[in-house]
């Protein structure tokens, strides 16, 4: 399908998002707290720590977004257990090894008394997959373009936490999560005022979209909590609408075992046959159901280089990507979240990815001679990868 294009070759919701720029990150802080002072603090040690004193330093550690939820367990949390029974959460068997301290922080710090949520804008100029026409290209998840945020936000995360110890003049106990450890961070990111949990399970700000990573700080002094995040989806379901394998069974419920996400990233063997069609060309996540978003439509883009994309993921080619050397792969996913599934699993997505592209340089490069393997890609030869790449060349010859 053809798109309009402004002059500089931008679809509209592209050319929307540039406008939006903002050089060094997208100035916020906090929903709620747009007149908090925005220069830098002063030297004074051990003043008293509030609430607005560390969100103007989250700021100048370069957070979008900051907010404190009470440390409570709130009737969103007990809800896990329930999707847990439901089969939704697949082989994610960490999710019910740690259903019970998920359900409220205090398991996990019982001094808790605050959680400091935290929010990082990663959204760059790259047009979504929704507006990608060319069938040889390789679908990776925005998220997993740059550097790792585990370690880019948990040494800012790590920071922020640091002077608040040091600012303090008693005793402070902390904790710091990025992404890891039984925290519901969408939960407590909403009790925080930056944003609510959509429809599609993803948390919304309503300037910044959804475009987000989540980090926080438990922490032993009571803050002053910011207002809940109040619900804004009202009656769109375009998330919902658009998920191409109809993971959402009813709104706001994922089922983890047909999304794209899981599919490619947390499950270890073989895709099952029957969802191998539903890929598409995605060989890392699935972001249809955010891009799709309204809120998202004007995004503003993060010119933070830790969240641009690495040369080598920069719309990277189904056959290019093929035809490295498993050495090469693992310098392409190196220090960044791609690692996570490693060369062997890549090269089984990447597979099911040629195999329903139709895109004849991504077909040859898959080949034709099930016998050959080449010595710098001995992954290929692997049980799991040499089973997909069977079912991708059957089905490149049936099309």
């Amino acid at each position: 399908m053809q798109r309009r294009s402004n002059a500089a070759g931008l679809s509209p919701r592209a050319a929307r998002r540039v406008a939006r720029t903002r050089p060094g990150g997208y100035s916020c802080v906090g929903t709620r707290d747009r007149h908090v002072a925005r220069g830098p603090l002063g030297s004074s040690c051990h003043a008293m720590l509030t609430s607005e004193a560390i969100k103007t330093r989250a700021r100048e550690l370069q957070f979008d977004l900051c907010g404190v939820a009470p440390a409570a367990g709130f009737r969103e949390l007990r809800v896990l257990r329930e999707w847990l029974d439901r089969g939704y959460a697949g082989e994610m068997d960490y999710l019910a090894r740690t259903a019970d301290r998920r359900a409220d922080v205090r398991a996990v710090m019982p001094s808790a008394r605050s959680v400091v949520v935290l929010g990082t804008l990663y959204n760059t100029d790259r047009p979504y997959s929704t507006e990608i026409d060319d069938p040889g290209e390789a679908l990776i998840s925005r998220y997993a373009w740059g550097d790792d945020y585990h370690d880019v936000l948990g040494a800012r995360t790590g920071a922020l936490r640091d002077w608040m110890t040091d600012r303090h003049a008693g005793p402070l106990e902390t904790r710091v999560y990025v992404d890891t450890g039984p925290v519901q961070e969408r939960v407590y990111a909403q009790q925080a005022g930056l944003g609510w949990v959509g429809k599609n399970t993803c948390l919304i700000n309503p300037e910044l979209g959804s475009w987000l990573f989540l980090s926080e700080i438990l922490c032993s002094l009571p803050l002053d909590p910011d207002p809940p995040g109040l619900d804004q989806c009202g009656t769109c379901t375009l998330c919902l609408d658009a998920c191409p394998t109809g993971a959402f069974p009813e709104p706001g419920v994922l089922d983890a075992t047909r999304c794209l996400s899981y599919l490619t990233i947390e499950t270890k063997g073989a895709i099952p046959p029957e969802q191998r069609a539903g890929l598409g060309t995605h060989v890392y996540g699935c972001d249809v159901c955010q891009e799709v978003c309204p809120y998202n439509d004007t995004a503003p883009i993060s010119t933070d280089p830790v969240w641009q994309p690495r040369v080598l993921l920069d719309r990277p080619r189904l056959g290019e990507l093929w035809l490295r050397s498993d050495a090469e792969l693992r310098a392409t996913i190196r220090n960044g979240p791609m690692t996570r599934v490693r060369v062997k699993r890549l090269r089984r997505n990447l597979a099911v990815a040629i195999g329903n592209s139709g895109a004849t340089e991504a077909a040859a490069a898959l080949g034709d001679d099930r016998t050959a393997v080449r010595s710098d890609a001995a992954s290929i030869a692997e049980p799991l990868v040499a089973e997909h790449v069977d079912w991708a060349r059957d089905r490149a010859r049936r099309r």
